[in-house]
């Protein structure tokens, strides 16, 4: 599929990005404490590094958020910036997963990768938006 295809088909308002981006992030922030509250034990990651999860989790909220009731034009660059930093997150994550391996469940690998999994897909289209010529 050539890239306008797949740019006019999958694409969507930047607006409504920053709209998702902003409830994933809550929801992330919410599991996150959830774990971290509850379920700690279970999960296997250190709960300083889950904290700092919870944190950026929070900070991305009230970005993505932000921008959704703040920016009604030239949206692009702050796509890009949640864009960029969404990356970093699920490569954070990821690293984090790679070396805790030995000590994650199954509970907490299942979590984390399937978080990276639709945070990367996220990644991907606000990038792709983010790049589109209007």
């Amino acid at each position: 599929m050539k890239s306008e295809q797949w740019q006019k088909k999958y694409s969507l308002k930047s607006q409504m990005l920053f709209l998702i981006d902003g409830v994933g992030a809550f929801v992330s922030a919410f599991c996150l404490l959830v774990i971290l509250r509850i379920f700690g034990e279970y999960v296997g990651m250190p709960e300083k590094l889950l904290i700092g999860l919870l944190l950026i989790a929070i900070i991305l909220c009230i970005y993505s958020l932000t921008c959704f009731f703040r920016v009604k034009s030239n949206s692009k660059p702050f796509l890009r910036i949640l864009a960029v930093v969404n990356f970093f997150y699920c490569c954070l994550t990821l690293g984090l997963v790679v070396y805790y391996n030995a000590a994650l469940t199954r509970i907490g690998l299942t979590y984390f990768l399937i978080e990276i999994a639709i945070i990367s897909v996220l990644v991907v289209v606000e990038w792709k938006t983010s790049k589109k010529k209007r």
